[in-house]
């Protein structure tokens, strides 16, 4: 049940009305029978591994608790497993055919026969979200940092609560399930709460409908022919895409986020204007947020963090963006993905001493605006040429495009219309260009002014507080991306 569909569109004020109104005592029931509802919708079938891990580890944190004055061998024995039981169903379902593929491919190199197991296996959606959803709450429990949950509901509801369970923000029990055990006296008929969830739904929708599903077309056109194109096209594709991914990534973050605020719980912010970063480590501090965080918590710091020597420092941190990458897909394009942003982090702290030198003897004002464009220009370039990997069907596509991308210079194709024949005509592109300085304008306000487009809203006079909102469902209809024309297809991150 995605999102951007009518089904949704039926299903969550269903949702809420009964909520609203049903005894207090069976408000988490009804959530959980309403997840379920949702995630099923995709494969029945699948519910019974979300309802597996959910038991694992329920049952995994009450072992912790129980045994946390034990041995610290026993109590890691105990984490290994519950971790070993959740990775190994991840393992199977999303690489265990990749593993092979890269089996087969080195037995080949040394005169080997390729591997073929026969399964063919479907990836159960938003496995990768719940599964460290849940193990970083084992994670926390093992760490002291919260107590065992005793009340399987409450907990079953946490690893499945349908805003957030497909494609994050990846909670942490602190917050979610806290909550969820208050979930008795949460003031659902809070009207300033309500409209600022409806509103952040809304900025989801228009960047889901209206964005990111038009600007797709544009991605989609220049890579799946990348040889028929030049520089121009190749680069308008590549910019699209890294518009695409945000807004389809920022759409699904804000929906949810909103959707769970209109029942009354607060989401942690996955997204904090990401491309006005000045550089690749702000970048992550502002992408992503929740499983960047998860990753330095879980990853990072128990391999060593930033204690210890420069090198293992550098090596920790590769290591965690090698692993990041491959927690986003079960290809080499996005190990090499996370492998950029590695390298990026790693070569920007190396060279940092140097270039301030360098900046120090050539005078540069760092306080001037034009010195955070530039970074900010050059991050997002970086960003931008490492989303090819990312985009590309296979290794071997993202090398031909990058390779084409600086050998095919073709300036004149930006005056001669040839920029209309990569999908969208002219009238297409006018709507693309009006919602992208829209969504510029937004980001900008959120970057200065630290606010949502809600929270803006409610400081204006009544009729621009009505006007906006109408003006936005107006926007979405007419111009949304629906149709023959258009493929409204499921969120990007669906598919992790």
């Amino acid at each position: 049940m995605l999102f951007n569909s009518v089904r949704f569109l039926i299903f969550f004020p269903a949702v809420v009305f009964v909520y609203a109104f049903i005894p207090r005592k069976i408000r988490a029931l009804w959530l959980l029978v309403a997840s379920y509802f949702f995630y099923m919708s995709w494969n029945a079938k699948y519910a019974l591994l979300i309802a597996l891990s959910t038991v694992v580890t329920w049952a995994g944190g009450l072992v912790l608790s129980s045994v946390e004055n034990r041995s610290r061998a026993e109590r890691r024995a105990v984490l290994a497993l519950v971790f070993t039981v959740n990775l190994g169903i991840l393992f199977f379902f999303k690489y265990f055919r990749f593993a092979l593929d890269t089996i087969s491919s080195i037995l080949k190199l040394f005169g080997g026969g390729a591997i073929h197991s026969g399964l063919d296996v479907l990836l159960p959606v938003g496995i990768s979200f719940y599964t460290f959803q849940a193990l970083g709450y084992c994670a926390d429990v093992y760490h002291g940092r919260v107590q065992a949950e005793r009340n399987l509901l409450h907990y079953a509801l946490f690893v499945s609560f349908f805003p957030q369970l497909v494609a994050g923000p990846i909670e942490r029990s602190g917050n979610l399930l806290k909550q969820i055990d208050d979930i008795e006296n949460i003031n659902i008929r809070n009207y300033d709460q309500v409209i600022s969830g409806l509103l952040l739904m809304l900025w989801g929708y228009f960047q889901k409908v209206v964005i990111a599903d038009r600007i797709a077309i544009l991605a989609d056109t220049v890579f799946d022919e990348p040889a028929r194109f030049g520089t121009t096209a190749l680069l308008i594709g590549a910019l699209a895409f890294t518009l695409q991914i945000y807004c389809d990534f920022g759409a699904y973050s804000s929906i949810a986020i909103g959707a769970a605020r209109v029942m009354g719980f607060r989401l942690s912010d996955n997204f904090n204007t990401p491309y006005f970063a000045e550089s690749i480590a702000d970048f992550w501090h502002r992408w992503h947020i929740s499983l960047s965080t998860w990753f330095r918590d879980y990853v990072y710091i128990p391999l060593g963090g930033n204690r210890c020597s420069r090198v293992r420092r550098y090596l920790n941190l590769m290591i965690t963006f090698l692993l990041s990458g491959l927690w986003h897909g079960a290809a080499w394009t996005y190990v090499i993905w996370g492998g950029l942003h590695g390298f990026y982090q790693i070569a920007g702290d190396f060279l940092s001493a140097p270039l301030r030198r360098i900046g120090d003897w050539l005078k540069v004002n760092r306080a001037a605006e034009s010195w955070h464009l530039l970074r900010m220009a050059l991050t997002f370039a970086l960003t931008s040429f490492a989303w090819i990997f990312f985009r590309a069907a296979s290794l071997s596509d993202a090398l031909f495009y990058i390779g084409r991308l600086f050998t095919r210079p073709d300036p004149w194709s930006l005056f001669d219309g040839s920029i209309y024949a990569l999908g969208l005509d002219v009238a297409q592109m006018h709507v693309l260009a009006f919602s992208l300085a829209l969504l510029f304008l937004v980001d900008l306000l959120r970057a200065r002014r630290h606010q949502e487009p809600g929270d803006f809203l409610k400081e204006q006079n009544l009729w621009f507080r009505f006007a906006v909102p109408l003006m936005m469902i107006l926007v979405i209809l007419v111009y949304g991306a629906y149709g023959v024309d258009f493929d409204s297809a499921r969120f990007i991150y669906f598919t992790f």
